[in-house]
């Protein structure tokens, strides 16, 4: 058991050792706490924004999403998917939003637990937080599919738009509506806290997989 905890955390560094090369041994630390911090930061602003264009609309409709709720125009936009027979956007992504929070402090405790191990496990605990705004990305772009292309058939004006689905960036239509989508300040956040990730697997792979193999030299030996 000691052995497997051993292999897991990596080896160890005396104080002396640490102090001779601070860089070296601080940088993955240093870049982890960034990406920490900017992940943290990413739970109070928005992750995403999407406007509406149209004539009727003088200062456009917009709909901005967070980790965990929606604001701007919903019931505005809902008012106008209920006539082409799109279900309410409150529907959608149900459990990512009531568990986003969380899922984004699970992440920094992963990071912080990744700036203790020293061996190829870090990645392991790393790779949920950079694969992040991908993730987010795609189950949206998921979401708008399914909402886009299953239509009430029995709407109103059902026959007037033809099944959908809005790019999740950059611009599209949507019957007269023009879409145009944008990165929130919160996506782009956690989309810079993945390159400090990946920077810090850079520096910790050049500080510690020295060790390691030397370490495995010294116990075949």
């Amino acid at each position: 058991m000691v052995s497997l905890l051993d292999s897991i955390i990596g080896p160890r560094l005396d104080r002396a050792e640490i102090q001779q090369n601070e860089i070296r041994y601080g940088a993955p630390g240093f870049f982890l706490l960034v990406a920490r911090l900017l992940l943290l930061v990413s739970l109070f602003v928005p992750f995403w924004h999407m406007e509406l264009v149209a004539p009727q609309y003088p200062d456009n409709l917009h709909l901005i999403a967070y980790v965990n709720h929606l604001a701007g125009d919903v019931s505005e936009i809902d008012s106008l998917n209920h006539y082409i027979g799109m279900r309410p956007l409150g529907e959608a992504a149900q459990v990512e939003r009531s568990i986003g929070v969380y899922v984004l402090i699970g992440f920094v405790m992963l990071l912080e637990l990744a700036s203790w191990v020293h061996s190829r496990w870090a990645v392991l605990l790393v790779l949920p937080a950079l694969t992040f705004p991908i993730a987010f990305l795609v189950d949206l772009h998921l979401w708008m599919s399914h909402f886009g292309m299953n239509l009430d058939p029995n709407a109103p004006l059902s026959n007037s738009v033809d099944p959908f689905v809005p790019p999740v960036l950059g611009t599209g239509m949507v019957g007269q509506f023009k879409t145009i989508a944008q990165p929130g300040l919160g996506l782009i956040l956690s989309s810079i806290a993945s390159v400090f990730m990946i920077l810090a697997l850079y520096f910790h792979r050049r500080a510690y997989l020295p060790l390691l193999k030397a370490q495995k030299a010294q116990a075949k030996a």
